[in-house]
This record gives structure tokens, C-alpha cells and sequence, in this order.
């Protein structure tokens, strides 16, 4: 998937956000059909980002995360190739599109020129107050998503060490982010903020049916958050309001898999599970249509 070899700079642990400037790491740009969510099957512009603050086993844009790159380009460049490519809905994504400061300013620019934006994010990260966002698909990091030896992503072996001193084979890099991982996967406060904000849908990876409970309470939590603090939602009073601000049909269940041949095995068993608790289904339209092919 990387549009250069050029690697980009992670966030440090304390800083959340890269800064340079207008300019963003773009790892790959296209027109395609939206894939996943509450517009599956919207033709759209992709605009993808390197550089994420998690890093998910499964993470279907390796080049993104866990070994990111891309080629810087400056918001006029973005802009450009955007409205080079037919469609009227864009969609920003990553990695963590949101980890840029960059990133507020371009969806300044392309709310001034028309677009419908979607931003597909991790829902650690609020962006600043105003920025224009149509539709927050906020993807929330299970328990089941933490890398560990066991279930470590692409491309990771973690029987090869990094160190030389680390000498039981502990792969030194996949054990630094499965702790970060985990410390940082959830930020309760930013997801009630973006659904408070924004029109959210709530895209659940969803690896089987043990996923179900934590993703019950966490929807429960944010609606409690809705609910009890004023100054985050001012016109949610009651737990029917904060119900109706995160509806069950806001919360999307999508199977985990990066290839036909493992959507196969996992779309059956989630698609039941969305049945059952009264939430959506969503395809993964475009590995169905392209398997795993970058630029779709």
C-alpha cells in the first residue's frame, strides 16, 4: 500500500498529534466505493493517512501503522487530487487521520469546497472545537484487538528479537505496542464528545461473540457520559435523550478479516450476533469486491 518509502514519524507517548505544518504523510489516495458503515456502496475519495497512535493485530492498512509511510503532501496538493476524482464524498482515514493537526485544517478546506466528509478514526482523538466532520465513523479498539505473541499482526514475527540482550525471543517492538495498545485503546470521554459533536456510527471490529459484552457496556458508559455531564451535551438530559443521540442503530457490527477467505469464516457469525442485540450489520464491501487490494 505505501505510496513511498519515506518512513513517517510516530507520535511520541506523550504527544498524541504530529504537526508539520498544512502538509499531511499521505499513503495512498483514490476514488473508490465506501466499503464499511452506514454509506457501504457511496463512490467516494479516499484520502489515507500514515501514522497511528494503536496498533491492531488485524489492521487491514499495515503500511499505516505499524510500519508507517507515505509522501508528505501539502493541503493545496490534497486538495487538487481530490477534485481530480469524480466524487462528491471524502473520506479521511488512516492510520489515525486525527493524530495530524493537519488533518483539521484540510477538513476546513473541504467542507468550504462542497464535499461530504466522513472521517474514519479510533475515537481516542477530539478534534478541535468546530472543525466540520459529517460523519464520524468512529471505530472503537476492543479488548480483542491488543497484539500479543499469540496474535501478533502481518509482518511481525515475534520469534525474531529486535535486541540483542532481549533473549527469551520477545519480539521487543510487539511487546512496547501491546502495552500502549492496551493503555490507550479506549478514551471514554473523546467517544461521548464525537457523538455529542457529531452524526457518529459506532463501527465495532468484531472477532465473535465474546466482543458482545464489553461492547454493550461500552455503549452503555457513553450514553451515561451523554446523559450526566451538561457541559458535553447540553441538550441531553435524560437517559431516553442519550439513547436517542447513540441509537442501537448507530452501532455497527463488522466482521474482522482482511481477505474474502476470512470475511468467509467470521460474516455469518457477526451478522447473527447484530440480529440478536438489535444492531446494524455492516459489509466489508470492498474486500468482498477486491479482496485485499491497495487502492479499492
Amino acid at each position: 500500500m505505501p505510496v513511498a518509502s519515506d518512513v513517517v514519524e510516530e507520535p511520541t507517548d506523550g504527544d498524541k498529534r504530529l504537526t508539520n505544518d498544512d502538509a499531511l504523510p499521505i499513503n495512498e489516495l483514490f476514488a473508490s466505493l465506501q466499503g464499511e458503515g452506514k454509506l457501504a456502496g457511496q463512490p467516494s475519495t479516499f484520502v489515507r493517512t500514515s501514522g497511528c497512535n494503536l496498533r491492531c493485530w488485524f489492521c487491514d492498512s499495515y503500511h499505516t501503522s505499524w510500519e508507517p509511510t507515505g509522501a508528505w503532501r501539502d493541503r493545496e496538493a490534497i486538495l487538487e487530487a481530490v477534485a481530480e476524482r469524480d466524487p462528491d464524498h471524502v473520506v479521511l482515514t488512516g492510520g489515525e487521520p486525527l493524530v495530524h493537526d493537519g488533518a483539521a485544517d484540510l477538513l476546513e478546506a473541504l467542507a468550504e469546497r462542497g464535499y461530504h466528509v466522513t472521517v474514519e478514526t479510533n475515537g481516542t482523538i477530539v478534534p478541535p472545537e468546530g472543525t466540520p466532520i459529517d460523519l464520524a465513523s468512529v471505530s472503537p479498539k476492543l479488548a480483542s484487538s491488543t497484539p500479543t505473541p499469540d496474535r501478533p499482526p502481518a509482518g511481525v514475527n515475534p520469534d525474531e528479537a529486535d535486541n540483542a540482550d532481549d533473549s527469551d525471543g520477545t519480539d521487543a517492538e510487539l511487546e512496547r505496542w501491546t502495552e500502549k495498545h492496551e493503555a490507550d485503546r479506549l478514551d471514554r470521554d473523546a467517544l461521548a464528545t464525537l457523538v455529542d459533536r457529531y452524526e457518529t456510527q459506532l463501527k465495532f471490529v468484531v472477532t465473535g461473540p465474546d466482543d458482545l459484552p464489553e461492547i454493550e457496556a461500552l455503549v452503555a458508559d457513553v450514553r451515561e457520559r451523554l446523559a450526566a455531564r451538561d457541559d458535553l451535551a447540553p441538550g441531553i438530559a435524560t437517559a431516553t435523550d442519550a439513547r436517542d443521540a447513540l441509537g442501537d442503530d448507530d452501532v455497527l457490527l463488522m466482521p474482522e478479516g482482511q481477505t474474502r477467505e476470512r470475511l468467509a469464516e467470521t460474516r455469518r457469525v457477526v451478522a447473527d450476533l447484530a440480529l440478536e442485540h438489535g444492531y446494524r450489520y455492516t459489509p466489508r464491501l470492498h474486500v468482498d469486491l477486491w479482496n485485499d487490494a491497495p487502492g479499492t
